[in-house]
């Protein structure tokens, strides 16, 4: 077994070089062996298993010819996230954590061999599809978080802001690019191409987590031997910066997410057919995967909590002013500003999660985050959809943004701490 690795001393800070002020900062895969396994091993296995999401649902539909049986997919990978979510995290803080992503990732390999095996074989069942979604869902809620509270521990916290910007731009290429691939391969080769490619796919992730040295929580302040979920949440209430991360950003997924007008949208304003939608869809989107590309100036920022009220506002009126836009490329424009917004409060929001809260409380703190980031904007989609059939689309996505940034300025005024809360001294 490898040997145990030590959290990693602060170095003092170093005035970057004007490429890495303006593009993605990449000196976290230059200066740690392990974080650049592990960053490679995700953005491969990532692309493989958006590859493989697609994939289902196009098998769903093929088998059914329902679009409900295809959006059950879905629901079939959200309760599962929400329910082990937060039993993820606390698994997390209980257990070696390179074993425990290690495990789980090869939970989710086996469920792709699964959905090969049975596509190879003419197997064609929608009750098979909808269990093997769920454990994915689950090998996913046990992974996350254990990957996620590694990265402070291979890096030292100036560090983490570059290494969120750089997890970002892995989430938002996968979810650009995994679709784009499935779709070809399905259409050339079959569903059970896309399958066997995702089993290659996560071997990449498989190999950096094997190469992890041991990754035991830090036991140390009073942290008990079998840790609990709501011990997690006791912590979370008593740590008001840390709250006000899970706070702003359900400030925006419930509040201003237009996400299901889109097909509305597309033909009212528009004109538009399934070509518009996607097109609405894809622009956050690629808005985010140009904040990513261009995030070398956020490490830089020492005010997280200010520049997080500040990028969720800017998400708001982003959302607010695609309501008034009634032209396609109008629209466009505002909506890749909100998905650049996200990407710049997602890497504070993860920073500021990672470096003020203590190494034995990572993993149940990343378990409320998925649970927030999973079921904030399902929330939003409800909110935002039930407001539209009350009144219209235009009015329930201009409410929307506004609502965002009015919460968020009220946070900010009666949350002075988390104005105030500054990179170089992390107050949970």
């Amino acid at each position: 077994m490898p040997p145990a690795i030590s959290t990693p001393l602060p170095h003092p800070p170093t005035r970057p070089p004007l490429r890495s002020r303006i593009f993605a900062d990449i000196t976290p895969l230059r200066s740690s062996v392990h974080y650049r396994r592990l960053w490679f091993g995700n953005t491969i296995s990532w692309v493989g298993q958006q590859m493989t999401a697609l994939a289902v649902s196009l098998q769903v539909y093929a088998i059914t010819g329902s679009t409900f049986s295809v959006g059950l997919v879905g629901l079939c990978s959200l309760v599962p996230l929400i329910v082990f979510g937060l039993y993820g995290g606390a698994v997390a803080d209980t257990v070696d954590r390179r074993k425990l992503g290690l495990a789980s990732a090869a939970g989710a390999t086996s469920m792709s061999v699964v959905l090969a095996a049975a596509a190879l074989a003419g197997f064609h069942q929608v009750w098979l599809l909808y269990t093997v979604v769920a454990l994915q869902a689950v090998c996913f809620a046990m992974n996350s978080p254990a990957r996620s509270s590694m990265i402070p521990r291979l890096l030292p916290a100036e560090q983490l802001p570059a290494a969120n910007a750089l997890g970002s731009l892995t989430s938002n290429l996968g979810l650009m690019g995994g679709p784009m691939l499935g779709g070809v391969i399905v259409g050339l080769w079959g569903y059970q191409a896309a399958y066997l490619i995702d089993v290659l796919a996560f071997t990449a992730s498989l190999y950096a987590m094997w190469r992890l040295p041991s990754m035991r929580p830090d036991q140390e302040e009073g942290a008990r031997k079998r840790a609990s979920v709501l011990d997690g949440l006791r912590f979370l209430a008593t740590r008001p910066n840390v709250r006000m991360t899970f706070f702003t950003d359900l400030a925006a997924m419930v509040l201003a997410q237009p996400r299901a007008l889109f097909p509305a949208v597309a033909a009212l304003w528009f004109g538009g057919d399934a070509k518009t939608v996607g097109l609405l869809v894809a622009a956050p989107a690629v808005g985010a995967v140009l904040g990513g590309l261009f995030s070398g100036w956020l490490g830089g920022i020492r005010r997280h909590g200010l520049a997080i009220l500040l990028s969720v506002a800017a998400w708001g009126a982003a959302v607010a002013a695609f309501g008034l836009a009634h032209h396609l490329w109008l629209g466009l424009f505002f909506l890749a500003v909100a998905g650049c917004a996200d990407t710049v409060s997602m890497v504070f929001r993860s920073t500021m999660l990672q470096a003020a809260t203590p190494d034995h409380m990572r993993g149940r703190l990343q378990g409320v985050f998925i649970v927030v980031v999973a079921g904030g904007p399902r929330l939003g989609d409800f909110l935002t959809g039930s407001a539209a059939d009350l009144t219209s689309p235009t009015t329930a996505i201009i409410a929307g943004g506004l609502a965002c940034v009015l919460t968020v300025t009220l946070l900010g005024l009666t949350s002075r701490g988390f104005l105030r809360y500054d990179a170089r001294d992390p107050q949970p």
